[in-house]
């Protein structure tokens, strides 16, 4: 199944971070996320700074309907995501199903 298709999980302080073969395989469904410091990042840039509002809108409503949250910075028409699983210290399988479902969010 697909990770667009797939529900975020509880995660608990004390379970594993993804391996790196396990993120590995996940970023080829996340192609334009990058990897940095057991994180997820993306830029997404926008003609102005209304739609890079309304796309933090929308992504605030995947995030809390997932109940896992992206940290957010919005620079005029620039917004960068990061995700990460903070209990954990690192990536797990939540951060690759929000992020692809943000994907879903622009053409």
């Amino acid at each position: 199944m697909k990770l667009s298709e797939q529900s975020c999980r509880p995660v608990k302080a004390g379970d594993p971070a993804l391996s790196s073969k396990e993120v590995k395989d996940q970023m080829s469904e996340i192609p334009q996320w990058s990897l940095a410091d057991n994180s997820l990042q993306r830029e997404f840039r926008f003609m102005d700074f209304r739609k890079a509002i309304e796309f933090v809108d929308a992504v605030a409503g995947v995030a809390n309907e997932q109940d896992h949250h992206p940290d957010i910075s919005i620079s005029y028409n620039k917004v960068r995501l990061t995700l990460t699983t903070h209990k954990i210290n690192g990536l797990s399988l939540n951060d690759f199903i929000v992020a692809a479902k943000i994907d879903l969010l622009v053409p």
